[in-house]
């Protein structure tokens, strides 16, 4: 087995910007780029292997292949062949939409796939920015069905600055959007699935108004009072900094400035790695060593002990936590 990388998939959107293409050190676009997934196992859009021996392997291939020794046990017992999390990094020149996602039980039920619970971290955010989340106070059905017909549904939604190292937990049935102006890291579980509840009257390409989808939304949302906040970020005894803890992953922040070694979580969970900041080299015994620079992704078969990091970089290091260990993010 060896460390993974893989390429990138750019997805170009009319609220995109050059933010992410600088960011990756990639060439420039005829479109503006909205997206690039990262770690991905989505129908049609999954993750291909960069390079070495399983060079062009899906993610999806990989893991049918190599099941436990890649995922990890706990994971595959978990959920078999379906890779648990999605990566990708989000630049927003314009505002997003104003959406919600599916919980679990939803999701299963009308299309067949995981709900979305997500985690932002902000990489970038211009003077200004904000992130939008959560009510701000609790409406009723018949308010929120008011204020999309008027155009005022902002009006009750909280609106938070946004810094650099600034977190956001979103779950699943919780309104929210990204402001214009924010580059960010997004950690989700494995589910394209977004309605969209207010879109500012914006136009496609084409000149339509883009779908909205107010009927599902109603179901998804969760009216009642739940303030949007930046996260609390405790230092652990490993030197590592707790981001996001929940079911559905568990995120910590790393820094590393010369050589550091990481024991990893005994082999119940892979670990991916979101290089965010400088490069360095990861090597694991048995492996063959692997450069990670800004904007790239690793992923750790479960069956490695340690990796030795030699570089100064900062990096996101995503797992997927035993379910006795798991807890409701909040």
């Amino acid at each position: 087995m060896q460390i993974y990388k893989f390429n990138s998939i750019l997805k170009p959107v009319l609220w995109g910007g050059d933010k992410l293409l600088e960011f990756k050190r990639l060439p420039a676009q005829d479109e503006p780029i909205g997206e690039s997934w990262e770690l991905s196992a989505i129908p049609g859009r999954e993750s291909v292997v960069a390079d070495g021996p399983d060079k062009g392997m899906t993610l999806t291939q990989l893991v049918q292949r190599d099941g436990a020794d890649l995922v990890g046990k706990d994971v595959y017992q978990r959920f078999g062949d379906q890779f648990p999390l999605l990566i990708k990094f989000i630049d927003a020149k314009r505002d997003l939409s104003i959406q919600v996602h599916p919980g679990d039980e939803m999701a299963r039920c009308c299309h067949g796939c995981a709900g979305k619970n997500e985690m932002w971290y902000i990489l970038q955010a211009d003077d200004g920015a904000v992130i939008r989340t959560g009510f701000s106070r609790s409406i009723t059905v018949e308010e929120f069905d008011h204020r999309l017909a008027e155009g005022t549904i902002l009006d009750v939604v909280n609106v938070k600055s946004s810094r650099p190292g600034d977190v956001f937990y979103i779950p699943a049935g919780q309104i929210h959007t990204i402001g214009a102006g924010n580059l960010l890291v997004e950690i989700q579980q494995p589910s394209d699935i977004t309605y969209r509840v207010w879109d500012y009257n914006r136009r496609d390409a084409d000149g339509n108004l883009r779908q909205l989808h107010v009927q599902e939304a109603r179901e998804a949302l969760d009216f009642t009072s739940r303030e949007g906040q930046v996260l609390d970020m405790p230092q652990l005894d490993n030197g590592m900094t707790q981001l996001v803890s929940c079911d559905h992953f568990d995120v910590q922040l790393l820094e590393v400035d010369g050589s550091h070694t990481m024991q990893l979580p005994a082999a119940h969970s892979f670990v991916a790695m979101v290089c965010i900041q400088g490069e360095t080299t990861l090597r694991v015994e048995g492996m063959s060593p692997v450069t990670l620079q800004q904007g790239e992704t690793a992923l750790i078969p479960a069956v490695a002990d340690s990796i030795e990091m030699v570089g100064s970089a900062k990096f996101l290091i995503c797992t997927i936590p035993a379910i006795e260990d798991g807890n409701k993010c909040s």
